[in-house]
Order: structure tokens, then C-alpha cells, then sequence
């Protein structure tokens, strides 16, 4: 699934690209996907103007002139890609847009001056709904939302208090929504491999160097990988279709039997609370 580095990256290249478009037809040809229904999504922002785009968590929100916002979440396999409408004829056959993670085109928002945003999603679990942006607030999947751990003012203050209220074995905790938003199983893999960190380290018994730590990791890791635009370990794509590149400098994450950078132990795998987790023994040592 997209996490917070890779949405930031589709996020920065549609602010962009996507400002002052306006959205000329609707085509889909999986409706299920629309969690708002289909007719009065396209009667409310067909020929509206695109004011804005922004993330909060791993959802995209894309604001209309008229006061209506557009979320889209990507879940396991989506991406989005801006491209011109008549793309084929436009790029030779070893572009990005031709790579086969970018032909699972379920919807396309077709845009004025020739241009379209399409959705690619292979497993076919994305989401789309619209809502009153001045009811952002109400709406129940992003007001659960802990914060962003890359907002300065998340500071380590902050995460120190909101640590003293999570209970449990801190990779499960890394991945709650409602503690920090936007971190998923590649990234809280790699932030705990830099912390130093066993995944089953309870979160109530941390010290304060650890939580120190583990904090430093956060906002160390989530940069590295939003600099890198984003990790391709099999479907993710930026809006014009290439590869991120974080996966060049992963440390832990799917490198099980491969030898730990720092002291070139074997990378091991288990299961914590059934997500697959990697890490090394020997640096993260259980306690």
C-alpha cells in the first residue's frame, strides 16, 4: 500500500500540474469505487475548477471552486498518473506510461486543455468520495487521524505524550492511524531497523533514549524516502508513471537472509499481529 512518502510524492506532482484544470467528463469502468454516488459527484464538480491539492495521511484530497473536495485513498495497488489524453501516439514504447503497473485504468477525470488524471489500480480497492470541504472536519476517516510526523510542529514533546498513551508492541503501534498518520509496513520496518528497535518491543516499557530515538527515526526515515519520491518494491508509481527510489537504499524491508548493513547479521521475518516484519537480531535485540 502507498504510505505517506509515496502519497506525498503524487500529491507534490498534481499541485503542480493539476491547479486550474477543470474536469470535462467522468469515465469509470468500476463504480464500486466511488463511495459517494457517481451522478452527483459528476453534476458537482464537472466544469468546476481545481483550486488545490493536498494529503492528509495517505489520502489525497483534490479541493473545487464551489466548495467541494474530492478524496481519493489508494489503498493496495492504486496510483494516479496526469497524462495527455492522447498519450500513445505522443511517447515511444519505453516510457513510463507504458509499463504494465500503469494500464490498470479503472477511472479517468478527463481535463480541459487535452490532459486527463487516471487511476490505475490492479486489485481494484481504491476509494473515491466527495464531500463539503468546510465539512472536512466531520468527516469520520480523517478526523481519527493522529498527526503528521512531519508537520514541524510535531515535535518530540508531542510524540512523548502521545506514546505514554499506546499500549502494545510498538511495530502495531507505528502502523495506528490514530497515533501518527501515514506510516505503513515498509517504513515502520525501516524506522525501527534505524532506531535500534525489537518490533515486539513493548511500547509502555521504551526508554526515554528509545523513544528519543524512535522519534529521530521517524522523521529521519519518512524524509529519506519522500526525497526519494517513494518506494517501488512492485505496483507504486508517480504521477508520470516512473518508479520511486527508495527501495535502492532499503535496510530491511523484503531483504529476509540478506546481511544487516550495520553488522551483517541475517535479516530475519516473523509476524507481528499477522503483518509480516522484518529486522535484525542482532541490532534490534529482543529484551
Amino acid at each position: 500500500m502507498p504510505e505517506l512518502p509515496e502519497v506525498q510524492t503524487i500529491v507534490s506532482d498534481l499541485k503542480r500540474k493539476l491547479k486550474g484544470h477543470v474536469i470535462t467528463k467522468i469515465w469509470t469502468d468500476w463504480p464500486k469505487s466511488f463511495f459517494s454516488f457517481l451522478p452527483q459527484i459528476k453534476k458537482s464538480i464537472i466544469g468546476k475548477k481545481i483550486i488545490g491539492v493536498r494529503r492528509r495521511a495517505k489520502n489525497i484530497l483534490i479541493d473545487f471552486a464551489g466548495g467541494k473536495t474530492m478524496l481519493i485513498h489508494l489503498k493496495m495497488t492504486g496510483h494516479l498518473l496526469y497524462r495527455d489524453k492522447a498519450w500513445r501516439k505522443k511517447v515511444t514504447r519505453n516510457h513510463p506510461f507504458h509499463d504494465s503497473y500503469n494500464q490498470y485504468i479503472r477511472t479517468v477525470f478527463y481535463l480541459d486543455k487535452s490532459k486527463e488524471l487516471a487511476f490505475s489500480d490492479l486489485r481494484r480497492f481504491g476509494e473515491i468520495m466527495l464531500f463539503d470541504t468546510r465539512r472536512e472536519n466531520e468527516l469520520k476517516r480523517l478526523k481519527s487521524l493522529g498527526p503528521e510526523p512531519l508537520d514541524p510542529q510535531f515535535d518530540f514533546s508531542r510524540f512523548q505524550k502521545l506514546a505514554s498513551k499506546k499500549k502494545g508492541r510498538v511495530k502495531s503501534v507505528l502502523l495506528n492511524q490514530s497515533f501518527i498518520s501515514g506510516i505503513g509496513n515498509i517504513y515502520a520496518d525501516e524506522i525501527l531497523w534505524e532506531a535500534k528497535i525489537h518490533p515486539k518491543t513493548k511500547m509502555e516499557l521504551l526508554s526515554r533514549k528509545q523513544q528519543t530515538d524512535l522519534f529521530r527515526a521517524i522523521k529521519k526515515i519518512l524524509k529519506a524516502a519522500v526525497k526519494h519520491r517513494g518506494t517501488s518494491v512492485s505496483d507504486y508509481r508517480d504521477a508520470g508513471g516512473k518508479k520511486g527510489g527508495y527501495q535502492k537504499i532499503i535496510k530491511v524491508y523484503q531483504r529476509k537472509d540478506e546481511p544487516c548493513y550495520r553488522c551483517h547479521t541475517l535479516i530475519k521475518k516473523i509476524k507481528v499481529n499477522n503483518r509480516g516484519t522484518n529486522f535484525c537480531p542482532h541490532c534490534q535485540k529482543e529484551k
